[in-house]
């Protein structure tokens, strides 16, 4: 018995033997944080193969740009259709499960596209990929909430949905692999780091779903009561004993039916602002990014592998740089400018795309370049901000359906992006035209983000509240 309660407090996520305690802004410690990261890198990497590879895979089968920007569309919507049925699952099932089995499944999905022996089944491939990948969001946002506090989340969140941007490396190496060795050999290598992280990910232990809120909760009043603290160790979750063997659930683990939990997640203003936002960004970059590769082949002349390089050095540096800059502004703002980490996030949104339509006025890549740069990293404050904001105003209930739509519209965004400049470059000839058809949205984005300002204080507090009620 004692081996088996030694090896239980060895697995990652495990709380403290001595309790938690409220002022700990990581009492889990860094390896939940770890794990869900690598599961966004594979993940992220996997689908980016894709813009890596592309002028490749014309090359092969001879498809046209409309069937090359329709890939990621059909990817998207069938990513869209699970993505509600995910956060349902996220709410009621072993999050760490769910998200392990569906990383094996991108694995085999990534084995198959590598192996595909015609463009049908290849295409067929892409889309069961992304499907599978879109189960995993709703998982991933609600387990952070529950081993990270909100001195903490916006770190977390920040580079857990960075990864996003970061897995423009599978650009790089989709091109740089492809071009020494086949486009298949970039798929079948990214396989086994997928089979690999469902494995960690299996190891990683489920906190109790809460915890967290309940702890900043009673904490927030005892310093508002000026009482002192609780100890620790009366912070920690009740275990059942050894004669409970049906103990009954806790306050937050009992859900409502699913379409009434869809509509109360529907009335969070701040949640449903937040995600339109970010969904037309997503738009925009989504049909630039996964166009760029090609806009510097064909306007500047540049190799299938030199042009993914760029395109994928320039997206994880931006993404690196923003995101540790917009989560230290907003810290700063946060609690003293209403809606702080909202003004960081939308006036990020909003420059950064106007300054990626600058760049594609450049006629010399190395111009070009610097103001992409620029733009990803102004841009990418946004990610920690409007992340954290998401979590801070849904309550530990409804977390994994709050962020299924969050994730549904971010897939219902990047649906259309590269589809949208696809056809637009098939019509007039040119991808820089088809490009600027996306930014206009997307500062029209930003300035949707900024709007939720109004909202958030009043929604997280009443977040607060009902974990305090608990």
């Amino acid at each position: 018995m004692v081996k088996a309660v030694s090896r239980e407090r060895r697995r990652l996520g495990s709380p403290p033997p001595e309790g938690i305690n409220p002022a700990d802004p990581n009492p889990f410690g860094w390896g939940p944080f770890i794990v869900l990261f690598v599961v966004g890198m594979v993940d992220r990497i996997e689908a980016n193969l894709m813009a890596g590879v592309l002028p490749l895979v014309q090359g092969e089968w001879g498809f046209s740009d409309t069937a090359a920007g329709s890939i990621p569309t059909a990817a998207a919507l069938a990513a869209a259709a699970v993505a509600l049925p995910a956060g349902y699952l996220a709410d009621r099932y072993s999050r760490t499960r769910i998200i392990a089995i569906v990383v094996l499944c991108w694995a085999l999905a990534t084995l198959g596209s590598g192996l595909a022996a015609g463009f049908a089944i290849f295409y067929l491939m892409r889309v069961l990929l992304a499907a599978a990948e879109n189960i995993d969001n709703p998982a991933v946002g609600s387990l952070l909430a529950d081993y990270y506090p909100a001195a903490t989340r916006m770190q977390v969140y920040g580079w857990t949905r960075m990864t996003t941007y970061l897995g423009g490396v599978g650009t790089l190496l989709g091109g740089v692999i492809g071009q020494a060795f086949g486009w298949r050999a970039a798929f079948l290598l990214m396989a086994i780091p997928g089979a690999l992280t469902a494995l960690l990910v299996w190891r990683l232990r489920e906190p109790e779903r809460g915890v967290i809120d309940r702890i900043m909760a009673r904490a927030s009043s005892e310093n508002a009561a000026s009482e002192p603290a609780q100890a620790p160790e009366q912070l920690v979750p009740p275990q059942p004993g050894p004669g409970d063997t049906d103990p009954a659930p806790p306050p937050a683990a009992v859900k409502p039916p699913f379409w009434p939990q869809v509509r109360e997640v529907f009335t969070i203003r701040t949640l449903i602002l937040v995600s339109l936002g970010v969904m037309i960004l997503t738009l925009g970059l989504g049909g630039i990014y996964y166009w760029l590769p090609s806009l510097l082949v064909r306007t500047f002349g540049m190799g299938t592998g030199v042009a993914s390089t760029i395109t994928g050095t320039t997206t994880i540096v931006g993404v690196v740089a923003g995101t540790v800059a917009g989560a230290r502004i907003a810290r700063k703002l946060h609690g003293r400018v209403k809606g702080g980490r909202l003004l960081v996030g939308g006036t990020g949104i909003t420059v950064g795309s106007a300054l990626l339509g600058c760049a594609l006025l450049m006629n010399s890549p190395v111009p070009m370049v610097v103001l992409v740069l620029l733009a990803v990293t102004i841009s990418s404050t946004a990610i920690p901000t409007c992340t954290a904001s998401i979590a801070d105003v849904v309550g530990a209930r409804s977390r994994g359906v709050g962020f299924a739509v969050l994730q549904f519209l971010l897939t219902i965004g990047g649906a259309f992006g590269p589809l949208i400049v696809g056809i637009t470059s098939d019509a007039t000839g040119s991808l820089i035209i088809a490009m600027y058809a996306l930014i206009v949205p997307m500062i029209v984005g930003g300035l949707v983000v900024l709007a939720s300002r109004g909202y958030y204080e009043r929604e997280a507090a009443r977040v607060l509240e009902q974990a305090r009620d608990l």
